[in-house]
């Protein structure tokens, strides 16, 4: 018996072995054929670390590639087959797109593979379960689960749908699956009201915090650009970070000395990735809330990342989403130092009125950090300055390379 239950512990503890599959559909990319490539192979690469981030180890990648997603399994039924063999060769005992399925989908696929399957989103949702670590975060994961999965109850097959009776149930002719689904939908409705209370919380803290005035400067950006290694380098603080996809996702919130006259508070928050599941977004909105109740967004940018101008619009779309777009931004291009000495630009990109719009630095080796400094503390001595006024502070940078970059 103890032998049992040490094999089955020991089976627990065992990485899953994961297969990845990433489809490219010619609809995802709507750009040349070798920047569609291009695209995707980063699409790829991101989802390989998504996965080593869960903890799984990674057998193989599969790339294929459709005109259109089948209805059915997604992929065509060959190429199914094909995946169903090398399932059985890599002895993979998980599946996952990097792509959003249907429950249809993911029924099917399983049934074909005999093996869990898992998109994107269920994917995110499983990072984003092993990283919470405050209550909040668990709480507004345990949400994002709970709604992925209500959608996805039918992949118990046969069993759900035996009849089930039962006291505190609505009656023997209720099937299992109807049970689970309603029981489902009043934990949804308990855990919003938990959030509730917490955002009701965080209002009353941000009340206490604002009665000093302060400025409110949140830290955002994708995920792995360096945001909380900056917040940890300004405000000597402790949060996790880590060069993983989504090392942190609770938001921390810490007040910083500028000089004598002005200091601001500062908000680190979870990164965000391309196409961000709604649902998630949706779940942490009381974390988010701080960053759309910011007087600026301090928007950071690994400089050396080959997407990353693509990076940076991904989070503009998320801010969109989360009432934030207008907010002022100040640009900070992270990890300089990774750049040849002849290429490494430096100091404060000023727009056509003379205001900050971006800084390049390195958190690595402190450089840059000054002119961050400085051009926080232009920006907070704005905070009271009419709206009208600050219209320069909000525009995208897409021509940012016209203006001068020294400071």
């Amino acid at each position: 018996m103890k032998e049992l239950s040490k094999a089955s512990l020991s089976a627990r503890l065992e990485p899953e072995r994961v297969l990845l599959v990433g489809v490219l559909l010619d609809k995802d990319f709507p750009v040349t054929a070798e920047r569609r490539t291009s695209l995707f192979e980063a699409a790829l690469d991101e989802a390989q670390e998504l996965v080593r981030a869960t903890g799984a180890e990674l057998v193989a990648v599969v790339p294929c590639r459709r005109q259109q997603a089948n209805a059915a399994l997604f992929v065509g039924k060959g190429k199914a087959e094909e995946l169903a063999q090398q399932v059985f060769e890599t002895e993979a005992n998980l599946v996952v797109f990097n792509h959003a399925l249907t429950p249809t989908q993911e029924r099917n696929l399983e049934r074909l593979l005999q093996c869990r399957v898992l998109d994107r989103v269920g994917l995110i949702l499983a990072i984003f379960a092993r990283r919470a670590q405050s209550q909040e975060g668990r709480l507004q994961v345990e949400l994002a689960q709970l709604v992925h999965l209500s959608s996805r109850l039918v992949r118990g097959y046969g069993h759900l749908q035996s009849q089930r009776g039962g006291i505190g149930l609505r009656g023997p002719g209720e099937t299992r699956l109807e049970t689970d689904r309603r029981l489902i939908r009043q934990k949804i409705t308990r855990l919003r009201h938990e959030l509730q209370r917490v955002r009701q919380q965080r209002a009353t803290q941000r009340k206490s915090r604002n009665q000093g005035k302060l400025p409110l400067f949140a830290l955002v950006g994708y995920t792995n650009v360096g945001k909380s290694s900056l917040f940890n380098r300004l405000t000597k603080a402790q949060v996790v970070a880590e060069d993983q996809l989504f090392a942190t996702l609770d938001n921390t919130v810490r007040r910083l000395y500028l000089n004598e006259q002005i200091s601001v508070l500062l908000s680190d928050t979870v990164g965000f990735v391309r196409d961000l599941p709604h649902g998630l977004v949706a779940a942490f909105a009381a974390t988010l809330e701080e960053t759309a109740l910011a007087d600026v967004l301090l928007h950071v940018v690994d400089v050396t990342h080959p997407e990353f101008e693509r990076q940076i619009d991904d989070v503009n779309t998320v801010l969109t989403e989360i009432d934030a777009a207008n907010i002022p931004q100040l640009i900070i291009y992270n990890k300089i130092d990774r750049l040849a000495a002849e290429q490494r630009p430096k100091g404060i990109v000023r727009d056509i009125r003379g205001r900050p719009q971006a800084v390049y630095i390195s958190v690595q080796d402190g450089s840059g950090l000054v002119d961050l400094r400085m051009a926080m503390i232009e920006l907070a001595s704005l905070k009271h300055t009419p709206h009208h006024e600050q219209d320069g502070l909000v525009k995208p940078v897409e021509d940012i390379t016209k203006y001068d970059t020294t400071s």
